[in-house]
């Protein structure tokens, strides 16, 4: 054994004095088998038993794409905003106190205590036509409920303590000297911004907007109140998968959840790269 490893130059080593990694290793991996593995497996056969024709006229049709693009689309465009704003938000709770800091803090995750439901029902009432800010939008030609652009409003409620969350502990560890070191060398507050902290800032900044992009294209119960559900308009991909089912049609709703499935698989293949490449170039 010892020959062999130093021949391949590789050696397997428990990461701790503690035992009990064998056992730990062998549930962790039964559990994201049972839990993870095999649903998608039984998704992947069911959608293989369609047999390719099938498959791909189910895929191409007209309103599966729509609904594909408003979820991706929506969920991209609410993730890019929570990126800008989230980071904004991190950044004032850490840097400034002012009166009411911690209520500012707790409301921050209060999405991730709301049911989905009361959240659509909320922004609902609040950008309807005849509502306290769907009123005074709707005198300016700007329709947010029952059109995409509501979606995007939900998308940003739900995703921002993502964001926030998780830029908010790497902006704490850095220090204010390190702001004043720059700026006592000659920098500008952009040049601060843009090649002082934004470097460190970014492998988190591209976290918090993965984790955004990826809650936004499966969310469900806050968008539907919203979005009006107009197929070709503002119908969401998980409403068609549920209509898909309602209708006993099983076939299309899981060769739309398996499309789905993989253009998800894509986009967070491309986001952990680029998360990737900023930690080794950034550390």
């Amino acid at each position: 054994m010892s020959n062999a490893t130093t021949r391949t130059g590789w050696r397997f080593r428990q990461p701790s004095v503690i035992p009990g990694f064998g056992l730990t290793l062998g549930f962790s991996l039964a559990y994201l088998t049972l839990i993870i593995l095999i649903p998608l497996s039984g998704l992947a056969w069911r959608s293989a038993a369609l047999g390719w024709a099938d498959f791909w006229r189910i895929a191409l049709d007209r309103r599966t794409l729509h609904a594909l693009e408003i979820s991706f689309g929506t969920a991209l465009i609410a993730a890019a905003v929570n990126v800008v704003f989230g980071t904004i938000v991190a950044w004032v709770l850490v840097r400034y106190q002012f009166p009411g800091r911690r209520i500012v803090d707790a409301m921050v995750d209060l999405p991730f205590a709301l049911p989905t439901a009361v959240a659509g029902i909320a922004l609902t009432t609040l950008y309807a036509p005849n509502g306290w800010l769907g009123k005074p939008l709707m005198a300016l030609g700007i329709k947010v409920a029952y059109s995409p652009l509501g979606i995007v409003m939900a998308l940003i409620f739900i995703g921002l303590p993502f964001v926030v969350r998780t830029v908010q502990p790497i902006i704490e560890e850095i220090d204010k000297e390190v702001e004043e070191a720059a700026a006592t060398l000659g920098a500008s507050r952009f040049q601060t911004i843009t090649r002082v902290l934004a470097p460190g800032l970014l492998p988190a900044v591209v976290t918090g907007f993965a984790l955004a992009f990826a809650r936004g294209v499966g969310e469900y119960g806050s968008v539907i109140f919203i979005a009006g559900n107009l197929p070709n308009i503002s119908e969401i991909a998980p409403l068609l998968i549920v209509i898909r089912l309602e209708e006993y049609n099983y076939a299309a709703a899981t060769a739309i959840a398996a499309v789905m499935l993989a253009l998800s698989f894509l986009m967070l293949f491309v986001i952990n790269l680029l998360q990737s490449w900023s930690r080794k170039r950034y550390g």
